[in-house]
C-alpha cells in the first residue's frame, strides 16, 4: 500500500508514514521506544489471482481466454495467451482453421478415417508418450521388489511400440494408459500382502509414528559386587562379581554371575518380573532388587555399583524400561530438562550439546542416561540477542541433531531479550492443554522491559505445569530490590487457571520451576572468593550467598527446593576461557566490582505427596561466548492422567465425601473480626465456602486463633469417587475476612493421606504474596466407597528408599507412603530454609486417639511407639508451639531459639524414628 512502518512487538500499534523523513522524525522524539535492526523477514503478501482480477491489457484479445478445464494446469504470470503443456490449444487451433475442411472432404468422398485428425493427436500426445513410459517403468521396479514373480510386462510393451507411427501409436498409447491403471490398482495389495508376510515372520514390535525417529537405546552392562553380611563374606571368601544388563529395548534385565574357569551362571528377568527397586540411603552406591522367583515368591539381591552415578543411571534405565512396556495408555513419570543462559548479548555457538545434555561441572548425567531425549525441554535465557523464531528454530535443530526427535513448539514468551520456550516430544503433543504465557517487567520504575519475568503455564494431562525465567536487578547491594522483583513477579505475572486468582503463583501449580539470572551474589571479599575457588571448597561460600541467606529469612522463595550446588560460580567469567573471573567492570558511573556469584538458578515448589527428583545441576565448562555459564537441570516428575471412571459415574451410595472434623488456624493480624475459609480443587465441580468462624482467641496483639467446628464446615463431593482419581488430588484452602474478602493466608493439602474411614490430621503453614501469615491445622477425612478403592502403583513409586538404613542425608526428605513392608517412597527436596516437621508437646486433641502427632507440609508423621517417643529438650517441656506468637519468623529475622540448618541435616541418633523420615526438632 507504499506506506512505511517499523516492525513492533506484541501488542504495540504500528504506525504508518508516507515518506522516510516522516518516520525518522518520529523516532526522533523522546518516549518512541528503541529502534533495532529487523528481527523478522518481512514478505510480501501473495494473492491468488482470481480470472475476474487478471489484466489483460498487454494481450492480444480483448476477452479473456476460458478457464482451463478440470486437469489441465495453467500458470499465471507467462506472457501471451495461455497455453497448456503439451501445445494442444495452438494445434486444435490449426486443425480447425485448415486441417478440418480436408478431412471433412475425405468423409464425403467415403474415406472411414480422418488422417489429419490423427495426426494432429499423435503430435499432441507425443510428450504424453515419453512421460507414461517413464512412470511405467518406475512403478514395475517397485512392483518386482514386493512381487518378485511378476512379469516384465512394461519393458515388452516398450519394445513393441518403438518405431510405430501413425494409428499404431495412438494404440499403444492407449494400451500403455490401461497398465498404468492395471499397476496402480495391483501394487498397493502386492506391498500389504508383502509387508502382511514379513511382519507375521518377524518378531512383533510396536509400530512408532513416522514423524518420530528415535534412536533405539543399546543395552547397557553395569559392573557391580554382590553385598553380603560378614558372616556370609567368611564363608564364600570373597565378595561375588556380577554384571547387569539393562535392555530397554527388549524389556529384561540379564544378571550374570562372574565364576572361575569361564563359567559364567546367568538369569534373565523380564520388565514384570522385577518388582522393585531399594535404594541404600547410608551407602549412596547399594542397591537393592526384587526379583519375582515364583509366584507370590520374592528375592532381594543387594549390588554395590562402583559409583552412585552409575547407580543413579541404573535406576532410569530400568524406569525407563518398565514405562517402555507398561501396559498404561499414559504416563506415570515424565522427564523435565530445565536450562538457563545469560547469553551476553551475543550469539551462541553453533555446538552447545553440552548444556542438553546435562554435561560439565557440578551433578551431572551418567554418559549412559545422558543420550536419552528428555519429554519436555524448557530453555529460559536473557540478554539474548537472536529473534523469537530464529532462536526456537535454533534450539529444535539441535534437539533434533542430536535425538533424531522433531520436538514440537508448546509456547514462546520474550520480554525484550528475556525468552522462554518450552518444546515437547511429538507424542506427547495432545496431552498437553490449557496453554498460558505472561510477563512482568520490573526495571526502571517496573515500565522498562531490560528486567522482568517470562513464564509459560499448561496441563499435562492431569497435572499442572508453571516455568518462570527471570532476569532480577544487578548488584552487589541491590538485594532489597531483588527480593522486591521477586514479589512483583510472584503477585503480577497472569499465569494457570484464572479461578485461582487468590492463590500467587507459588500454589497454582501441581510443579512451579523458577529459574534465570537471580542476580544474588555473595557477601564475601573477592580475594577470600578467589581462594575458595581455587581450592574447590564451596561450602563457606554458600553459607554467605545473599540467595540462601534471604530464603533463610523467608523474605523469598518460601520453601522453595534448589538442588546442592557442587559446581563453581557461573558468574562473572572472562569470555573466550574458563579458567579467569573478571571482577571489575567499567560503568559510566565508575568501575563497578562484580564477585564472582552463582547468579544464575533453579528452583522448583510441588505440592506436597507429589513425586519430583533432580537428576542432575550443574553448568557447562566448554561453552565460552558470555560471561555467564549455562545452567542445567534434570528431573523426573510424577504426572497424572485424565481420569476416566470405568464405573461410570457415581450413585448416591458410591459417592465419596470430604468431611472435617474442626479446622483451627492462627492467622497474622491484629484485627478481630470473624473469618471464613474458601475450598478449591479441580475435583470438585466449584469452590465451596465454610460459615464463619464459631470462636476465636488472641494471646497476643499480632495474632488471631480463630475455630470452626464440623457444624461450620462443608462436606464436599468429589466429581469422581475412584480412590486412584482422589489419592492425586489435592485442596487449597484461604482464610478470608467477612469484613473485606481479603485472603489473610493460603494453603494446599493432599488427600491422598487423608483417605481412610478415620479422620487424620493436617498441619501447615499459611501463606499469602510470598510471606508467611500464619499456619492452619484440622482433622479431616476422605470417605471413599468399598466400590471405588481398587488402585495401583505408580511408576515413581517402585523405587523406594531403605526403611532401614534411611537418614536425613543432606537435602532429601523421603516422601509419600511406604510401597513394601520393607520401603519408603522419595521424594522432593526441601531446602534448608524450609523449617523441619513441628511437633508439639501436648495437644488438646489428644492425638494418640486421633491417629497421628501433627506434620508440616500436610503430611501426617508416622506413630511413634512409646520407645520411640521424641525426648524431652533440656529445660522441661516446651509450651504449646501452635500457640505461641514466637512460632513465627517475625519480619523475616530468625528467631533465636529457632533450629540451625545444619541440625536438620543430621543422622537420624540411634534409637529415633527409623521410619524414613527426618529426625523432628521441635520449633518454637
Amino acid at each position: 500500500e507504499d506506506f512505511l512502518a517499523v516492525q513492533t512487538s506484541q501488542g504495540v500499534q504500528v504506525r504508518r508514514f508516507k515518506t522516510l523523513s516522516e518516520l525518522i522524525a518520529l523516532y526522533l522524539q523522546p518516549n518512541q521506544g528503541l529502534v533495532c535492526t529487523l528481527l523478522f523477514p518481512v514478505e510480501r503478501e501473495k494473492e491468488k489471482e482470481t480470472v475476474e482480477d487478471r489484466d489483460y491489457s498487454d494481450g492480444e484479445d480483448e476477452k479473456p481466454p476460458l478457464p482451463p478445464r478440470s486437469g489441465s494446469t495453467s500458470f499465471s504470470g507467462t506472457s501471451g495467451p495461455v497455453e497448456s503443456t503439451n501445445g494442444l490449444s495452438s494445434i486444435s487451433h490449426e486443425y480447425l482453421k485448415g486441417s478440418y475442411t480436408l478431412d471433412l472432404e475425405a468423409v464425403k468422398g467415403g474415406a472411414n478415417s480422418l488422417p489429419h485428425l490423427n495426426k494432429t493427436l499423435v503430435t499432441s500426445c507425443k510428450r504424453l508418450h515419453s512421460e507414461v513410459d517413464k512412470v511405467l517403468a518406475g512403478l514395475e521396479i517397485l512392483s518386482k521388489v514386493f512381487d518378485q514373480q511378476s512379469s516384465p510386462m512394461v519393458s515388452k510393451i516398450l519394445q513393441q511400440t518403438a518405431g510405430q507411427s501413425g494409428e499404431q501409436e495412438l494404440e499403444n498409447l492407449v494400451l500403455k494408459l490401461s497398465v498404468l491403471k492395471d499397476f496402480l490398482s495391483s501394487i498397493e495389495k502386492k506391498a500389504l500382502k508383502a509387508l502382511q508376510e514379513m511382519s507375521s515372520a518377524a518378531p512383533a514390535t510396536p509400530p512408532q509414528p513416522l514423524s518420530r525417529k528415535a534412536k533405539s537405546i543399546p543395552v547397557q552392562t553395569f559392573e557391580v559386587k554382590l553385598d553380603i553380611t560378614l558372616g556370609d563374606l567368611t564363608k564364600i571368601g570373597k565378595s561375588q562379581k556380577y554384571t547387569l544388563s539393562v535392555d530397554v529395548e527388549g524389556g529384561k534385565l540379564v544378571v550374570l554371575k562372574k565364576q572361575k574357569d569361564s563359567q559364567e551362571d546367568w538369569n534373565t528377568f523380564t520388565h514384570d518380573k522385577i518388582r522393585q527397586l531399594i535404594k541404600s540411603q547410608r551407602v549412596q552406591n547399594k542397591l537393592g532388587i526384587v526379583f519375582e522367583k515364583e509366584k507370590d515368591k520374592t528375592q532381594r539381591k543387594d549390588f554395590v555399583f562402583v559409583s552412585a552415578r552409575k547407580r543413579e543411571a541404573f535406576c532410569q534405565l530400568l524406569q525407563l524400561m518398565k514405562n517402555k512396556h507398561s501396559h498404561q495408555d499414559e504416563p506415570d513419570m515424565i522427564s523435565v530438562f530445565i536450562g538457563t543462559w545469560n547469553m551476553g548479548s551475543v550469539p551462541p555457538p553453533k555446538n552447545i550439546t553440552s548444556w542438553i545434555t546435562s554435561k560439565g561441572l557440578g551433578k551431572t548425567l551418567d554418559e549412559v542416561t545422558m543420550a536419552i531425549p528428555h519429554d519436555i525441554y524448557v530453555f529460559g535465557t536473557q540478554e539474548n540477542s537472536l529473534g523469537d523464531k530464529e532462536w526456537v528454530d535454533f534450539l529444535r535443530s539441535v534437539l533434533k541433531d542430536f535425538t533424531e526427535v522433531e520436538y514440537r513448539p508448546v509456547a514462546m514468551q520474550s520480554l525484550w531479550n528475556i525468552k522462554v520456550v518450552v518444546l515437547v516430544k511429538p507424542e506427547h503433543e495432545n496431552r498437553i492443554s490449557h496453554v498460558s504465557t505472561s510477563s512482568v517487567k520490573t526495571g526502571i520504575a517496573n515500565t522498562l522491559g531490560n528486567k522482568g519475568a517470562v513464564g509459560v503455564s499448561f496441563m499435562f494431562n492431569g497435572t499442572s505445569f508453571g516455568f518462570v525465567n527471570c532476569h532480577l536487578t544487578s548488584g552487589n547491594e541491590k538485594t532489597a530490590r531483588r527480593n522486591q522483583n521477586y514479589l512483583d513477579i510472584l503477585r503480577l505475572l497472569s499465569l494457570g487457571d484464572k479461578q485461582l486468582s487468590s492463590f500467587d503463583i507459588s500454589l497454582r501449580f501441581t510443579h512451579l520451576f523458577w529459574f534465570g539470572d537471580l542476580n544474588y551474589r555473595l557477601d564475601m571479599d573477592i580475594q577470600e572468593i578467589l581462594n575458595y575457588i581455587s581450592r574447590k571448597e564451596l561450602e563457606p561460600l554458600l553459607k554467605v550467598d545473599q540467595l540462601n541467606l534471604e530464603k533463610e529469612k523467608h523474605k523469598v522463595f518460601l520453601r522453595f527446593g534448589e538442588e546442592e550446588i557442587t559446581f563453581p560460580p557461573t558468574y562473572r567469567y572472562e569470555r573466550g576461557s574458563r579458567d579467569t573471573y573478571v571482577w571489575h567492570k567499567q560503568k559510566p558511573t565508575g568501575v563497578r566490582t562484580n564477585v564472582p556469584s552463582w547468579c544464575d538458578r533453579i528452583l522448583w515448589k510441588s505440592y506436597p505427596e507429589t513425586h519430583v527428583n533432580c537428576n542432575a545441576y550443574g553448568c557447562t565448562d566448554d561453552i565460552v561466548t558470555s560471561d555467564h555459564s549455562p545452567v542445567f537441570g534434570s528431573f523426573e516428575v510424577g504426572v497424572t492422567s485424565q481420569f476416566v471412571s470405568k464405573k461410570g459415574l457415581s450413585k448416591s451410595s458410591e459417592q465419596a465425601y470430604i468431611e472435617f472434623e474442626s479446622i483451627e488456624a492462627i492467622v497474622k493480624t491484629s484485627s478481630r473480626t470473624k473469618f471464613f475459609i474458601e475450598f478449591y480443587s479441580t475435583c470438585l465441580e466449584e469452590f465451596k465456602k465454610s460459615f464463619e468462624n464459631d470462636s476465636q482467641s488472641s494471646d497476643n496483639i499480632n495474632f488471631l486463633k480463630v475455630q470452626w467446628s464440623s457444624r461450620q464446615l462443608p462436606t464436599l463431593k468429589p466429581i469422581l469417587s475412584e480412590i486412584e482419581y482422589l489419592q492425586d488430588q489435592h485442596l487449597l484452602l484461604t482464610v478470608k475476612s467477612l469484613d473485606g474478602y481479603e485472603s489473610y493466608g493460603e494453603c494446599v493439602i493432599a488427600l491422598k493421606s487423608m483417605i481412610g474411614s478415620t479422620a487424620q490430621q493436617f498441619l501447615t503453614y499459611l501463606s499469602h504474596r510470598g510471606e508467611e501469615t500464619g499456619n492452619i491445622r484440622g482433622s479431616m477425612k476422605v470417605r471413599v466407597p468399598t466400590e471405588r478403592l481398587g488402585t495401583r502403583e505408580r511408576l515413581y513409586e517402585w523405587i523406594s528408599v531403605d526403611k532401614d538404613e534411611t537418614t536425613a542425608s543432606k537435602g532429601k526428605v523421603p516422601m509419600g507412603r511406604p510401597t513394601s513392608p520393607v520401603a519408603r517412597s522419595v521424594g522432593r527436596k526441601p531446602t534448608s530454609a524450609e523449617p523441619p516437621p513441628t511437633i508439639l508437646a501436648k495437644l488438646p486433641e489428644e492425638p494418640e486417639k486421633r491417629g497421628m502427632p501433627w506434620g508440616c507440609h500436610a503430611h501426617p508423621c508416622p506413630r511413634r511407639s512409646k520407645a520411640e517417643a521424641m525426648p524431652e529438650l533440656s529445660g522441661g517441656p516446651l509450651k504449646n508451639s501452635f500457640n505461641n506468637p514466637a512460632y513465627y519468623v517475625l519480619e523475616g529475622v530468625p528467631h533465636q531459639l529457632l533450629v540451625p540448618s545444619s541440625m536438620v541435616r543430621s543422622p537420624l541418633p540411634r534409637g529415633d524414628s527409623g521410619d524414613g523420615s527426618p529426625a523432628p526438632v521441635p520449633l518454637l
